[in-house]
């Protein structure tokens, strides 16, 4: 397993890591094979395990901690925090408030039984905060010696760039990870969130390299598959009745035609496109099954020449993510009326 920098924070960490998203009740609902995986990535070389304090509303940090009872030194824990944590009311136990993130990086801490994460960032950015007072809950964690570096996971660019700035100019501890979704079908960080990684020394943790699936092949033209897990949780990201998802299904017929002529899987392809660019730092997988990960371990030696490369940009363009409007989560200023029309 080739190792990569993480930005300027001077940690090494696999190209890939193992995200664990999927262990918990929203995937792997057996704790035993779920640890047991994660065993099994870092013995193929993995170094980074990734999860959230919203997965499985804290059932995955559970099932991490577990597995690395014995072996927390070697590994490079990132979790997240600031999503909501409360099913009954998602106002509530959510954002980037000094009270709620204190709290959340304890409860994160207590749920992965260890004294310090590698990495923490915050999930998605809260509007209603004043970054400055993220920025100096966080700074303070880190101080404490809770967390080791600080960052954030799904940010519009112009706010990563302002958190620098803040950062500057009150003497916070400054985010050097960020974590943007990266695939063949979601190519909108390369416009200015890569660039703009490595102007300011950020290292890139991205996920979903298959795109929620997308990018195995289950999707097709003649078969849309509506009974995977991701399916049954976000119908409207595969219903094929939607214009979107035509088109995806467009690209994902292109790939695969593309794949089988270079004597690949899919799979294998995608996970090579978002291992060339080089920003990267290191791709979550995150697999739900045994069978998964051997099938995405197998493909991380997967090295794409420029002519495959070439026509992967013929099919998808570089830096368009389809749909357009895509970017691992809608912009609340878009989403809510409110916050563009006066009362």
């Amino acid at each position: 397993m080739r190792m990569r920098q993480l930005g300027a924070t001077g940690i090494k960490v696999s190209e890939v890591s193992l995200g664990a998203m999927m262990f918990g009740k929203i995937g792997n609902l057996d704790h035993d094979e779920c640890i047991r995986m994660i065993h099994r990535a870092l013995d193929a070389g993995i170094n980074c395990v990734d999860t959230a304090d919203v997965f499985s509303y804290g059932e995955s940090e559970e099932i991490v901690g577990r597995a690395l009872k014995r072996r927390r030194a070697d590994v490079v824990l990132s979790t997240k925090v600031g999503g909501p944590m409360n099913p009954e009311n998602l106002d509530v136990m959510r954002g980037g408030s000094r009270r709620w993130i204190t709290r959340a990086v304890e409860d994160s801490l207590r749920r992965l039984d260890t004294d310090y994460v590698d990495v923490c960032t915050v999930n998605r950015f809260d509007e209603r905060t004043d970054v400055d007072e993220t920025l100096a809950a966080l700074s303070d964690l880190v101080r404490a010696g809770k967390i080791r570096t600080i960052g954030s996971c799904t940010w519009p660019v112009e706010r990563i760039v302002e958190a620098q700035w803040v950062s500057d100019d009150r003497r916070h501890v400054r985010m050097r990870v960020d974590q943007p979704p990266y695939s063949i079908l979601t190519r909108g960080a390369e416009q200015a969130l890569f660039p703009t990684c490595l102007r300011y020394g950020i290292g890139v943790m991205t996920w979903s390299p298959l795109r929620s699936g997308w990018l195995t092949g289950r999707y097709r033209r003649d078969h849309v598959d509506m009974t995977t897990v991701r399916a049954k949780f976000l119908p409207h990201t595969f219903d094929p009745a939607r214009p979107e998802n035509q088109r995806k299904i467009d690209a994902v017929e292109a790939l695969v035609a593309l794949a089988e002529e270079a004597g690949l899987s899919l799979t294998h392809l995608a996970l090579g496109f978002t291992l060339t660019h080089p920003a990267v730092a290191t791709v979550f997988l995150g697999p739900r099954t045994p069978e998964q990960l051997e099938d995405l371990l197998a493909g991380t030696e997967t090295r794409l020449p420029d002519d495959v490369l070439d026509r992967i940009d013929a099919i998808v363009p570089p830096g368009e993510n389809i749909p357009a409007t895509y970017s691992g989560r809608a912009n609340p200023a878009l989403l809510d009326p409110t916050l563009r029309r006066r009362s």
